[in-house]
């Protein structure tokens, strides 16, 4: 039999190509390009390392696995019997609430998250849970030992006894030992280290990931057996393999945290059974992984009192309102070209408020170091942070602190305009909750507020208590002072 010439396959995006380049010219990824040996059939011809021909499907997913059956090949969408599944109760609301409302049968979810953030430690977590209730859950390890897997969660203090775990990296038995506990849930921890034997490549490489991905995807519909897969993440941040990974599951969470932060952050980026928006909210502790019910008591409980450089403003993710702490500290350049750091915020949003600032209102801000930071670890996307941010920014240069009982929001436009933002109302009952007295933000969200009264749903904080600004100068007028721009 003659030997396959060697193909060689991007490690970030599994384009194939035929000799080893520097670049993938698909990605442009630099250094991406790995060494595979093709897999050969029994007539000697070459099948790709990642071709989906090279495993074909078993007897009992050909006969049971989804989009197998002939009778439902094509048809009209108003013949088709729409039907609401029941989801299946995670027992961490957290967790339920960033998913949709739980698990749904046949739905595979990925999650990926930076090593010892505590993603084994969720499932773990949950996959006791749902023993205690009865249901026979499957936990898969390809990187721990049983007893170190036992270690973890009596360290931990899991109540995972009646979870059902083996320690396996072969897809053929792991598919067996699926078929024959017929589990209500199955973890598999890590994907990484799950491989087939119908590919020569290594555990982790990209066509291993795209097959084994791709064959527990299709069980997991044909069975209607819920599937955690945990993944691991690159330097970057992104799930280690192609992105195609991400298509093939239908949720993709991250679990986010900073370093030396005890506070975790649970994020969809992708849900077919739920929206993306939401966040759930967990503080890691000596035995596991606990809810956050408030998470505005918790971003806020070292909030200084009388600082400069401090703003509060609150954020709308998903149907939650939060309120977070943003800080800025701006100071004399020591150098030629100043910096800007920012942490929890874009950089170039940043930067881009120092510009307006100092467009707008003539106050020199752009020839000093500026760093803006979002306390406890959270990341803030939204413009409606833009009023708070230059808030921060303003109080820290003037050296004016904000009245500790004011929040703010508003998206600032390039002329200095505010502009109003979406759930005005919510993020002022939220700040009420909280104990805040006072809303600076802007007068584009006056009518909504209105028709929000008008809907017989009253507002917390009453109109003295209210201030709208339409610029940035408002804004500096009645935080700061008369005399800042004069």
């Amino acid at each position: 039999m003659a030997k396959s010439d060697p193909i060689y396959i991007c490690q970030e995006c599994g384009t194939e190509f035929p000799k080893w380049e520097g670049r993938c010219r698909e990605c442009g990824q630099w250094n991406s390009l790995v060494e595979e040996q093709p897999q050969s059939d029994d007539d000697g011809s070459s099948l790709s390392s990642g071709s989906e021909s090279s495993s074909p499907p078993s007897a009992s997913q050909t006969e049971t696995g989804y989009g197998s059956s002939r009778e439902d090949d094509v048809r009209r969408m108003g013949d088709i019997e729409g039907s609401e599944t029941a989801r299946l109760s995670t027992e961490l609301s957290e967790l339920d609430r960033v998913l949709g409302g739980g698990l749904v049968p046949g739905g595979v979810v990925l999650l990926g998250g930076d090593p010892g953030i505590g993603k084994s430690t969720l499932s773990l977590q949950m996959a006791g849970r749902l023993a205690e209730r009865g249901l026979d859950v499957l936990y898969i390890t390809g990187e721990e030992s049983l007893s170190q897997l036992k270690l973890r969660a009596d360290r931990l203090d899991v109540e995972a006894d009646d979870v059902w775990v083996v320690c396996e990296t072969s897809l053929e038995r792991t598919e067996d030992i699926v078929r024959d506990r017929e589990p209500d849930l199955l973890v598999v921890d890590s994907i990484q280290t799950i491989s087939t034997e119908q590919l020569r490549s290594s555990p982790g490489s990209v066509p291993q990931l795209k097959e084994v991905t791709s064959s527990l995807t299709h069980w997991a519909k044909g069975f209607e057996l819920p599937t955690i897969l945990i993944g691991h993440v690159t330097k970057e941040g992104a799930i280690a393999g192609p992105k195609v990974l991400e298509h093939m599951v239908d949720t993709v969470l991250y679990f986010e945290g900073e370093q030396g932060v005890e506070h975790r952050v649970l994020r969809a980026v992708k849900n077919r059974y739920g929206s993306t928006d939401e966040i759930g909210v967990f503080t890691m502790r000596s035995n596991g992984l606990e809810e956050v019910p408030n998470p505005s008591a918790m971003f806020l409980e070292e909030k200084p009192i009388g600082a400069s450089g401090s703003a509060v403003i609150p954020i709308v993710e998903g149907t939650r309102p939060l309120l977070v702490e943003i800080q800025g500290l701006v100071s004399p350049s020591q150098y030629s070209a100043p910096s800007v750091t920012a942490v929890g915020v874009d950089r170039n949003r940043v930067t881009l408020m120092l510009n307006i600032i100092e467009k707008r209102t003539g106050l020199e801000v752009t020839d000093h170091d500026v760093f803006v930071n979002v306390a406890g670890g959270m990341r803030v996307e939204e413009p409606a942070a833009d009023l708070a941010v230059a808030s921060a920014i303003l109080s820290s240069y003037l050296d004016r602190s904000i009245p500790d009982n004011s929040v703010l929001f508003g998206e600032i436009g390039l002329t200095g305009e505010i502009r109003a933002v979406s759930r005005a109302p919510a993020r002022l009952i939220e700040a009420d909750n909280m104990g805040f007295e006072k809303g600076i933000l802007p007068r584009g969200n006056r009518d909504a507020l209105e028709s929000h009264e008008a809907g017989g749903e009253g507002l917390p904080l009453e109109d003295e208590q209210l201030e709208f600004c339409r610029t940035l100068a408002d804004l500096i007028r009645e935080t700061f002072g008369e005399d800042v721009l004069s």
